[in-house]
């Protein structure tokens, strides 16, 4: 079986999956760029916990956690299959790496992973599993998460992370959605293509002190940029990854997403 990448995503906001514009047919065209998935690991910036949560029903439900976008995106539905017997494997595969990891009865799909899921995968035929970040613990635990979640690859598991590569929604209100980038946003947007092209993981997981504007654009907890580093450590140590999209929303929205094959 090949070996499927760890992908990085901007989920921006829930209407992409109503008003797609040019990250949401990005999206749509991602599958076509690799192998299909026997199953997709998705780590969302919206599914927290004090330690690794993996979903573990066999039909989760599609959580509208937002308010304020209208009746069709609440209507919307997205019924893939869970996969608790895997999500079990991966407990039981992070506990053996030292991670505390435990199973998540009775938690759905939240809009950071079936948004873009919708769009990706349409038919909403292949399962889905997601993986809480932790905002409690440091970003060098998320890239050792990856890690430990790496032999999945070869699984034909799909480490599928969902977040911002940018995220300053206190300034999203001052924008429209076409506005260009603000100087703030495009610089760290463009560091943080540069640290992840150059495959330089510690500078990545050091980005709060190295990064520029790194606080304006993920201000605590920083929970949208956490599921990124997942990816890259899933990843072989100093492997590049190559940036696949670049799109700005609300000027302050980068909604970038990056692979590491």
């Amino acid at each position: 079986m090949k070996q499927l990448p760890a992908v990085f995503i901007s989920h921006g906001m829930p209407s992409m999956a109503l008003a797609p514009g040019p990250t949401g047919r990005f999206l749509a065209s991602l599958p076509k760029h690799m192998a299909r998935p026997r199953a997709i690991l998705c780590i969302s910036a919206h599914l927290e916990g004090t330690r690794a949560l993996l979903t573990a029903d066999s039909q989760p439900e599609t959580l509208h956690d937002y308010g304020g976008f209208g009746t069709a995106l609440h209507a919307m539905r997205y019924p893939a299959p869970g996969h608790p017997k895997l999500a079990e494997r991966i407990v039981t595969l992070l506990r053996t790496s030292g991670i505390p990891a435990d199973p998540l009865p009775d938690r759905g799909f939240d809009h950071g992973a079936w948004v873009p899921l919708s769009l990706m995968y349409p038919e909403a035929d292949i399962p889905v599993i997601q993986l809480s970040i932790q905002t409690g613990e440091p970003p060098s635990y998320h890239v050792a998460l990856g890690r430990a979640l790496a032999p999945l690859r070869a699984e034909g598991l799909l480490i599928l992370a969902s977040g911002g590569a940018t995220h300053d929604l206190s300034a999203m209100p001052d924008h429209p959605r076409t506005a260009p980038p603000e100087p703030y946003a495009e610089a760290f947007d463009d560091w943080l293509e540069n640290v992840i092209t150059a495959g330089d993981v510690d500078i990545l997981q050091h980005y709060r002190q190295s990064a520029p504007h790194a606080e304006r654009n993920h201000p605590y907890p920083h929970e949208h940029f956490l599921p990124l580093l997942i990816a890259a450590g899933a990843a072989a140590p100093s492997t590049a990854g190559r940036r696949l999209h670049r799109h700005f929303e609300y000027g302050v929205l980068s909604l970038a997403a990056y692979r590491w094959d």
